[in-house]
């Protein structure tokens, strides 16, 4: 079981980081995510 929720995890995490790289510059500072910030951030979402 460890090892799907691991896979689940990584995806989930892989997910975030394609999603949060498809949004503009401004659209982060939106947000209030730095660029250099989003693989922390897809981290904390897991």
């Amino acid at each position: 079981m460890n090892i799907i929720r691991n896979y689940r995890n990584w995806r989930r995490y892989r997910e975030t980081v394609s999603e949060l790289n498809r949004l503009s510059n401004r659209e982060l500072s939106d947000l209030g995510i730095n660029r250099s910030e989003i693989p922390y951030v897809a981290r904390k979402a897991v």
